[in-house]
């Protein structure tokens, strides 16, 4: 996982205290470990993946309340939810305006900035469906690696 500086993981557990506090949400140690566990990368983990690591903190955690806790910060607006719903989700706690590079192969996540992405013309046809609140692009396609490792096994297959 790509650690984040720690004054940002500050500057997002802050905000997670002050919405719980305002919205009447418990600051219990489990929601405080799968929050910090989320804000703390910038690799958009699935709620296993969260399970996982909050577990080595917190053994007696179970992925019942991991999940719990995630769509509970879902609703708080503290973190929100990638990819189609038949997708396993993946979180981010980074709020502000950003796109998504997606790996077909490895499912890696990476996040991307375009200021043309955020100022994306959208038909009218989409405000007939309803009020645009955010727009986010999603790009799929093979990342570095994946691709790096796939011309490898072709050129000791060819030797």
């Amino acid at each position: 996982m790509v650690q984040l500086r720690k004054k940002i993981v500050d500057q997002r557990m802050k905000r997670f205290e002050e919405v719980c506090r305002e919205s009447g949400v418990k600051l219990t140690y489990q929601r405080m470990e799968v929050f910090r566990e989320v804000a703390g990368t910038e690799d958009h983990p699935d709620a296993e993946t969260v399970f996982h690591g909050v577990r080595k903190r917190i053994p007696t955690i179970s992925l019942d309340t991991v999940y719990r806790t995630l769509w509970t910060l879902n609703d708080l607006g503290l973190i929100k939810t990638l990819g189609a719903s038949r997708e396993r989700s993946r979180f981010d706690a980074n709020l502000d305006q950003h796109h998504h590079f997606v790996c077909t192969q490895c499912g890696h996540t990476y996040d991307f900035i375009s200021e043309t992405l955020n100022n994306l013309h959208l038909p009218d046809s989409v405000d007939e469906l309803g009020k645009i609140e955010s727009t986010l692009v999603e790009v799929r396609g093979v990342c570095h690696k994946c691709a790096k490792k796939a011309g490898t096994k072709k050129s000791n297959i060819t030797k």
